[in-house]
């Protein structure tokens, strides 16, 4: 088998979608502050960190979706949404700030020789990460999932997706109707993934689980794919 990082690295002034808090990386001890407190010569180094629970590669959960109180926190939601059968559809093409339409993941299926069964996870790779990755254009520049898409998705009985964007819908949409999707549907996404170039049109096994934050809206992910040899 292969490994393929599907993730972006989590660095201090990495692009998050807009509102959101900004990373924060600093050092936090030192080898040398922390060699005095041993006699074998050990000594360690530490960072901490600050995050949105929605910032670098991840998975959102019910209750960032659902303003219901009894919607799902990331903590509360079944292991088993967030691995399974994946497939990556080729939806590149479409102009910044404009919905990519239902015929043009088909073509992306069609081309690829590739079926959806209910329960897949489902990456559409629109090429932005590719082109803006690390530039504040990868927050503007880029194209949504129109809501026939979003009817697409409940249709074809997927688990859950994922984009290579900081948000699935159309960044000009006041609407945004994946999101609206996802909550009355209870259907989640990935946002902000990488390297789909390097599994698109493929049939893998998709390992995306989300650090365990209790109470938290949304969960940082290693999103990985695993491809037969």
């Amino acid at each position: 088998m292969r490994l393929v990082d599907l993730s972006q690295d989590i660095y201090e002034g990495m692009m998050v979608y807009p509102g959101h808090l900004k990373t924060v990386l600093f050092d936090h001890v030192s080898h040398e502050e922390t060699a005095p407190r041993f006699t074998s010569g050990f000594s360690f180094q530490t960072k901490g960190f600050l995050m949105n629970d929605n910032g670098p590669t991840h998975v959102d959960s019910f209750s960032h979706l659902d303003p219901d109180p009894a919607a799902l926190t990331i903590d509360q939601m079944p292991l088993d949404l967030f691995y399974g059968e994946g497939i990556c559809i080729d939806v590149t093409g479409a102009e910044p700030s404009t919905d990519i339409p239902v015929a043009r993941v088909e073509e992306g299926l069609a081309s690829a020789a590739l079926e959806v069964q209910p329960g897949d996870i489902v990456l559409f790779r629109t090429g932005t990460y590719e082109r803006y990755g690390g530039t504040k254009a990868y927050l503007t520049e880029f194209p949504g999932l129109g809501a026939d898409v979003a009817d697409w998705i409940v249709e074809r009985q997927v688990k859950a997706f994922g984009v290579d964007t900081c948000t699935p819908d159309n960044p000009s949409s006041t609407v945004y109707p994946i999101h609206m999707m996802g909550r009355r549907h209870h259907i989640t996404h990935y946002e902000n993934l990488a390297n789909l170039d390097q599994v698109v049109g493929r049939r893998f096994t998709f390992v995306g689980f989300p650090l365990k934050l209790r109470g938290a809206h949304g969960g940082p992910t290693r999103a990985v794919a695993v491809l037969p040899d």
